[in-house]
């Protein structure tokens, strides 16, 4: 086996990290990960870290989870992958009906991929070929809505329905033109007003916006609740319920990319539950297969599934697929965390640790740095500025959210910046001493960083 020096060694070599700047990222030795058990990551030294961002969103019960090694075990012995282009298969079939029946009601047919960036793209074609050939479609509906600093994927067709910036500006020339909603990101208000003076500019915004350019919308995405990629960004209450009957209204389609809250993140099983909202159609990944194995569903109603049925000369199929759509593997790691879900009722018991997280994050508000803490179930952002009274940032040089983050992991915790806001989202199996050792070390670190700087 190689040792760490010489994994750093090939790493600093022959790897391309995602997101990664790679021209300091190979000045420093690396942490090179080798297993996990429970909530926990041990490196190649042996060393263990408490697995804070749970593996980048993923993990749902922790790692190497018994039941679920099992059902993944047993899958291998009888089949690792067979496509789904003119064959079915037994795991992906008994997941798409658990999946329908823990959904909202109202979506029922579900269309696997890879990974959260391909089922919105599954979801935006989806989206506009009902539209040019549905009974129910309107061919001049050509044109997606989305939100101000919308993060839902790296391929074309997600990056074109984003708004960050700093990860998409670079591809503006190859995106396809849409309309963007101002976020309602009210630390930040875009309408320069403090809560106490709050009327509800943005959903008079939002609004505005349908009433424009409904007429012309094939669909209108959204991350239900929080806007993750963009700082952990959470929406006022009732927006999403202002966006499903604008979009009602105005006859848009509503996606609803739960990449990156379903699956208990939020609270619920899923963030739409929370407004008792069923969207057109869901993206799911990330959590589905409990953090074990790539996998994604895109789930649409009966009527947008409708709108694809016809004769073979008429040429309405759904064009698209994926070499590993519906892996067994996959979908059987699927079906056996919806099991523990199930059995071990997890979001039951995942409402007191929401509770005694919350706890925690109100006192470390009181840090001098720390200029909002928000949270909404296990999803919280920690937005760190160098003036809380005017909420004056840090310049980008400073580094400050990447230096907090290295600076955590000498406490045993690996968590993760976006920019300088610290993104805490553990496991759901996280416990409360798990809880404690968490905020502790993302305290002690922010002290320390914001200190020094």
């Amino acid at each position: 086996m190689s040792t760490t020096q010489e994994l750093q060694a090939i790493d600093r070599t022959n790897v391309w990290h995602p997101f990664t700047q790679m021209a300091e990222w190979t000045q420093q030795d690396q942490l090179i990960i080798e297993s996990g058990k429970d909530n926990w990551l041990i490196d190649t030294e042996g060393n263990r870290y408490l697995d804070g961002v749970s593996s980048l969103w993923t993990n749902v019960h922790g790692h190497c989870v018994p039941e679920i090694d099992e059902a993944v075990q047993k899958q291998l012995t009888k089949i690792a992958h067979t496509t789904m282009l003119g064959l079915a298969s037994v795991p992906a079939t008994e997941l798409a009906k658990r999946l329908v029946d823990l959904l909202p009601e109202g979506l029922t047919r579900v269309f696997y991929s890879d990974s959260g960036s391909t089922a919105v793209e599954v979801a935006l074609k989806i989206a506009f070929q009902f539209q040019q050939q549905a009974k129910k479609g309107d061919q001049n509906r050509t044109k997606f809505i989305s939100m101000q600093h919308a993060y839902h994927g790296d391929t074309i067709g997600s990056v074109a329905v984003g708004g960050m910036d700093l990860f998409h500006a670079t591809y503006k020339h190859m995106l396809f033109q849409g309309e963007k909603v101002i976020s309602p990101y009210c630390y930040r208000c875009p309408f320069e007003k403090e809560k106490a003076t709050c009327n509800r500019e943005c959903f008079q915004h939002v609004k505005d916006v349908l009433t424009e350019h409904g007429s012309t919308a094939a669909a209108f995405v959204i991350e239900p609740l929080v806007q993750g990629a963009a700082g952990q960004i959470m929406h006022p209450e009732g927006y999403l319920t202002h966006v499903r009957n604008l979009c009602t209204r105005h006859n848009v389609i509503l996606i609803a990319d739960e990449v990156a809250v379903g699956f208990g993140k939020t609270g619920t099983m899923f963030a739409c539950e929370q407004e008792n909202v069923t969207p057109d159609i869901i993206c799911l990944a990330k959590g589905i297969s409990a953090g074990y194995l790539p996998l994604a569903a895109t789930v649409a109603s009966e009527e947008i599934y409708n709108g694809f049925l016809g004769k073979h000369e008429e040429f309405k199929t759904f064009f698209h697929g994926h070499t590993y759509t519906g892996n067994p593997l996959a979908c059987a790691a699927g079906i056996a965390n919806l099991d523990y879900f199930e059995a071990h009722n997890v979001m039951e018991k995942l409402q007191p640790k929401i509770a005694h997280l919350q706890k925690k994050l109100a006192e470390m508000q009181q840090l001098p740095h720390v200029g909002e803490i928000r949270n909404r179930g296990i999803m919280t952002g920690i937005e760190l500025v160098q003036d809380a009274a005017t909420k004056e940032p840090y310049a980008a040089a400073q580094k400050i959210g990447h230096a907090v983050c290295m600076e955590a992991r000498k406490h045993g915790v690996i968590i993760r910046n976006l920019g300088d806001v610290i993104v805490l989202m553990p496991p759901l199996s996280i416990t409360i001493s798990e809880i404690d050792l968490l905020c502790a070390a993302t305290t002690a670190a922010i002290k320390t960083v914001t200190e020094r700087a």
